[in-house]
């Protein structure tokens, strides 16, 4: 009867099942990694990179693989750093201990700059009335703002405008007779419904009125 193997430094509730390798398949050693102050202090930055949570000295050792004291002199080394206490520029980011725990954060006088950024990069909802335009649209293109007005029953110039800004929908072409533009989709409406085309659009009820009197009537006037 053979001995138990030695125990193994790993939380058996936290690892999956799948994840322990076949007995048949030797498990591969840690790769050793260097533990000089610089060798530790740029691994130290790739993680702090993309982390969004503060971890602790304890955690951020395990992920650069080097001795909590290593890490701990090098999380010194980047917050002096950062702080321009090293004969380089203060930067517009600093690295604060929040919580027991280590991450980047930007600095509070320039707060604004990046808010101002991201609220530019992060528009907000489509309003109600947007999304039925932009639904007629997207099943009737080409179509006419009077023949989506005709089918929504109200006045959407002021909703086009706004599509138009998000780069919803554009121009498709106009009309040599009347003057009349028509409105299609962009690509830009595929990336954000995750499709690769509007053949993928979900089919309308046949009990849905198609709006073929609404059409008929603009083309009469």
């Amino acid at each position: 009867m053979t001995a138990d193997p030695p125990a193994v430094a790993v939380d058996a509730a936290a690892t999956p099942v799948d994840a322990v390798a076949p007995a048949e398949h030797p498990v591969t050693a840690p790769v050793a990694r260097p533990t000089d102050p610089t060798s530790v202090a740029r691994r130290l930055e790739a993680i702090l990179l993309v982390l969004d949570e503060p971890q602790s000295l304890v955690s951020l050792a395990a992920a650069v693989a080097a001795p909590v004291p290593a890490v701990r002199q090098a999380v010194a080394g980047l917050v002096a750093d950062y702080d321009g206490q090293t004969g380089g520029p203060v930067r517009g980011f600093e690295l604060r201990e929040v919580g027991g725990g280590w991450r980047l954060y930007v600095r509070e006088e320039y707060d604004d700059v990046v808010g101002e950024f991201v609220n530019t990069q992060a528009p907000s909802r489509l309003s109600q009335a947007a999304l039925e335009t932009l639904a007629v649209i997207a099943y009737k293109q080409p179509v006419t703002r009077g023949q989506v007005a005709s089918i929504r029953a109200v006045n959407v110039d002021s909703v086009v405008r706004t599509l138009l800004s998000r780069g919803l929908i554009a121009e498709a072409f106009t009309d040599p007779d009347t003057g009349a533009i028509h409105y299609g989709t962009t690509d830009q409406l595929l990336v954000n419904l995750g499709i690769n085309s509007l053949d993928e659009l979900p089919h309308i009820s046949p009990l849905l009125d198609d709006g073929a009197d609404g059409f008929d009537g603009e083309v009469l006037k």
